[in-house]
């Protein structure tokens, strides 16, 4: 998880207690920015807009890729389609990705925890 820009926040997957402000706040913790959710943790997540999301802020997701079965990207307020390579690198390993505004990502992704789905969320921060 070195290539993340920070350390890790949380060492298990969590829900998200709330969002806005340009941060989140999740098991007893809060960040400023956006966040990176996967099955073994929570980290800080360079993109700050959704054209920010791209195969390098992509690069852990993909690396956990067999280990998941759903992918969520929170793109901010509004909703910016996954580019055609990066959508097929997923369609690859088998692994679905939505992509939706952060709300809509956050509720989801957190229905999946709750259930104990593989999932994992790219989440930018809204204010």
């Amino acid at each position: 998880m070195s290539e993340l820009t920070g350390e890790r926040h949380l060492p298990h997957a969590a829900p998200i207690d709330a969002y806005g402000n340009g941060g989140f706040r999740f098991g007893g913790m809060s960040h400023r920015g956006s966040i990176l959710c996967l099955p073994a943790g929570i980290w800080a997540w360079p993109p700050v807009t959704a054209r920010e999301i791209d195969d390098r802020a992509l690069k852990p997701i993909l690396d956990a890729g067999e280990g998941l079965d759903f992918v969520l990207l929170g793109t901010g307020m509004d909703l910016r389609p996954l580019p055609p390579h990066l959508r097929e690198r997923f369609r690859a390993l088998n692994v679905s990705v939505d992509v939706m505004p952060t709300g809509a990502a956050v509720r989801t992704y957190n229905v999946m925890v709750v259930e104990s789905r593989r999932v994992a969320a790219g989440l930018i921060a809204v204010d």
